[in-house]
């Protein structure tokens, strides 16, 4: 356990420091105004301020015209400067205002006229992340979405108001969160919203009290506190949003089962429930690269900044985690995940997580290094001329077969807002515009739709992208959806969800012809090389695993029209003491074909059978192997042998023998 790490419960003691009482509803004193204003806010009712009221009202009058021009004069500069404050306190607010229609805009700037709104809170400067551990204090805020860019007539709005608003009538839908109404009703202001919010975030506070009273784990526990983001930030929202609908005692509830939450997720070796001890495997909490990681800072972070209450907290995640997640980022240049393309699509979160500290506190982690712009063009390059599917590296857990979704689109909808470079916008658009997965597609996902897509957009320029941080290169023809594509791997292999993939080759033209055979299988988590395509060593009748915590390196030379030469050498794949003296793979791709060249050296004893995985039959007549979209042919050794083994379900691997030095094969269209 960190000993810096705050006492569970701190906040929760502050008392009345912390839950502020509900007082009556007034013009100036509605829910949402108190809550984010306080009661500074209400409008002068005595002393100095009665005074000058009593001045004004016994000045003589004036001339009914000059008053006129006076309240006419006085209208259009207060127009201006709500416009102006508006549009310049965030500079990149901008962008979202510029792409609004022109109601739109007049709506974002000053709100419908039959709806009381929160007043907005002054934008701080954005600054880069690393600023953030300058600081001499900590920047107090609450959670403050930002919801200018809401566009009130858009088929995306009028979906997810649908969704809350069944789930209102009490058809709650599958996955339907407290955070869905809070967000309503921070749009509408209509209280119901905040009324529901409330009772679904009751049920988990009181099923998790009855869960501790009966000596086990509440559900927020589960598999290594994997849910704590979204649970905890269901009531960080709403409590934040809704706090003068929530009694006091009913507050302060919420917040011990929160500060005990947050506090068991770092210090796993102490955990406690109740009085009862608790302790878990701390799984991840130092490892800002993988998606538990993600989850316990969105916890953490949301809860920070609820109502701005606990500034130990915001002082925890400036000087232990934040810096090294953005160092972490700052060393994966390219973008995208070592965790691989399925569970890397958990970078929504953490996208999702730089916009909500942005927008509340200023600091931008998000375009502290590259990380997350480059992601864009990593999805891009990683998704298949189709626009379709993507490169399945990695496990496939969710769906094996690696098909775009709704949380792909979320990934890059957030990464669009965050962004602060033109060029990726456009091509998160482009890629937005032209995907498959058009709009959200489960209810739950409907709000991460109210981001802009944007209009248009245009395609990377390059046709290869090489992700160094991940060992990913991609490449294609063209951006047309007749283009052959390419995927290779070899770099680093460090975490558990990612593959003995080191030296695979994925190719697609209008469909697979070579794949892992991971995407056929019924988990999606088959993980062992004899799964990819690559050159597979056996030893005494057993294959040759790679071992995690290595890391293979390629050089990669450009051509043109997507060509390119790659040369890896995966020989470190292997560990020390392997039996594969040096292993290197040459890809050399060009006019619509793929040369493989691979040379190693081997302990006596041991095997190299080059496997190349595919979707159907395939028909072999010497050293040619054919099905229908890809002709596979050896060109050494010249006695090589060729035979098919099946995968099942009608999937097939095609395996070559007889190398004792290496193999080049060919793959081109039949």
């Amino acid at each position: 356990m960190n000993s810096t790490v705050p006492s569970p419960m701190s906040s929760a003691r502050a008392g009345g420091s912390i839950f502020r009482a509900a007082t009556p509803a007034t013009k100036w004193n509605s829910p949402r105004n108190r809550s984010t204003l306080g009661p500074q806010a209400c409008p002068p009712t005595g002393g100095a301020h009665a005074g000058a009221q009593e001045i004004a009202m016994t000045a003589p009058a004036r001339p009914v015209r000059f008053r006129l021009a006076f309240v006419f004069g006085g209208v259009l500069l207060l127009l201006a400067a709500l416009a102006s404050a508006a549009i310049l306190r965030d500079p990149r607010r901008f962008g979202f205002w510029r792409e609004m229609p022109l109601a739109q805009r007049m709506v974002s700037l000053w709100g419908e006229p039959e709806v009381r709104r929160p007043v907005r809170k002054a934008r701080r400067t954005v600054v880069a992340g690393p600023t953030a551990q300058r600081l001499s204090q900590p920047m107090l805020a609450r959670i403050d979405l930002d919801l200018i860019y809401v566009d009130r007539n858009s088929t995306a709005y009028t979906r997810f108001k649908s969704w809350v608003d069944s789930a209102l009538a009490g058809s709650i839908g599958y996955g339907f969160e407290a955070t869905d109404a809070a967000m309503m009703y921070q749009l509408t202001g209509s209280g119901p919203y905040c009324d529901l919010a409330v009772r679904l975030v009751e049920q988990q506070v009181s099923a998790a009290e009855a869960a501790i009273a009966a000596g086990r784990n509440p559900e927020v526990a589960g598999d290594s506190y994997l849910e704590v983001g979204p649970m905890i930030s269901d009531l960080a929202q709403t409590l934040d949003s809704c706090a003068s609908r929530i009694p006091l005692q009913q507050q302060q509830r919420w917040s011990a089962y929160a500060e005990q939450t947050i506090w068991n997720v770092w210090n796993y070796a102490n955990a406690r429930w109740g009085n009862r001890a608790a302790p878990w495997t701390g799984w991840s909490v130092d490892n800002p690269g993988n998606n538990y990681h993600y989850s316990f800072l969105t916890a953490t972070a949301y809860w920070a900044l609820t109502n701005g209450r606990h500034p130990t907290w915001i002082n925890f995640l400036n000087s232990q985690k934040w810096p090294p997640l953005a160092d972490y980022y700052a060393h994966l240049p390219g973008g995208g995940s070592r965790e691989g393309t399925g569970y890397g699509t958990a970078q929504m979160r953490l996208f999702t997580l730089y916009r909500i500290w942005r927008d509340a506190t200023g600091v931008d982690y998000g375009n502290a290094n590259s990380h997350l712009t480059d992601t864009i063009s990593y999805w891009t390059h990683a998704t298949v001329p189709t626009l379709d599917r993507f490169a399945p590296f990695g496990d496939q857990s969710r769906n094996s077969i690696p098909e775009l979704y709704d949380y792909h689109r979320r990934l890059m909808l957030e990464a669009r807002a965050v962004t602060n470079k033109p060029e990726a916008r456009a091509i998160a658009s482009w890629w937005l515009n032209n995907i498959s997965v058009r709009q959200m597609t489960s209810g739950f996902n409907f709000r991460h739709d109210l981001l802009p897509a944007g209009t248009g957009g245009t395609p990377p320029a390059n046709l290869t992208y090489s992700a160094t941080g991940t060992g990913h290169l991609f490449s294609r023809t063209g951006w047309d959806r007749e283009a052959m594509w390419v995927a290779f791997t070899a770099g680093p292999y460090v975490e558990s969800h990612a593959h003995q993939d080191q030296g695979a080759f994925t190719l697609f033209s209008r469909d697979w012809m070579a794949v892992t055979s991971n995407i056929w299988s019924s988990s999606g988590i088959e993980q062992d090389t004899t799964m990819h395509n690559l050159v597979r060593f056996e030893r005494s009748g057993s294959v040759v695993p790679q071992r995690e915590g290595t890391t293979s390196s390629m050089v990669v030379t450009r051509g043109t029209a997507g060509a390119f030469v790659a040369d890896a050498n995966l020989t470190p794949a292997y560990g020390s003491g392997s039996p594969i003296t040096s292993w290197r793979r040459r890809l050399d791709f060009s006019n619509r074909a793929l040369t493989v060249t691979d040379t190693f050296q081997l302990t006596t004893g041991t095997t190299a059978i080059h496997q190349t995985h595919v979707p159907t039959l395939p028909t072999i007549s010497g050293l040619t192997a054919t099905t229908a979209r890809m002709r596979m042919r050896v060109l050494s050794p010249a006695g090589a042998t060729l035979s098919a083994v099946s995968m099942g379900g009608g999937h097939y691997r095609i395996e070559v023998r007889g190398g004792t030095t290496g193999y080049t094969v060919q793959y081109s269209e039949p």
